[in-house]
């Protein structure tokens, strides 16, 4: 029943920022503005719900399935994409620094200095 739950209030958060999209037109996903109003729950309560790790614990297996159509996608547009592969790589090679140079930084920041291994 956790795990119900959970998924209930992810739902929840993400419907969030369908209204919140909705009502303010901002050019962002509501899955990214449900993410945002999640990390401020969990920074509110300083703590993960049980719940929502519960939710969360399955979902995490099934990521490469959920990323899974958008990557197929991109093969019905292959043709319009076809002169854009230098901006498509340069995006790809910078996001994912970005992205790596990010999360090391967070977890440095964020554990605490007694786990840091030497």
């Amino acid at each position: 029943m956790p795990a119900l739950t959970g998924f209930l209030w992810l739902t929840g958060l993400w419907l969030g920022g369908e209204v919140i999209i909705h009502f303010t037109a901002l050019p962002i996903s509501s899955g990214v503005i449900g993410m945002l109003l999640l990390c401020a729950l969990l920074i509110q309560r300083q703590r993960v719900p049980t719940s929502i790790a519960a939710a969360a614990q399955p979902l995490i297996g099934l990521l490469a399935m959920l990323i899974m159509p958008g990557v197929v996608g991109v093969f019905f547009i292959a043709d319009e994409l076809a002169g854009q592969w230098l901006a498509i790589f340069g995006a790809l090679v910078l996001g994912t620094a970005a992205s790596v140079v990010t999360t090391l930084w967070l977890l440095k920041r964020l554990t605490p200095t007694d786990q840091r291994t030497p």
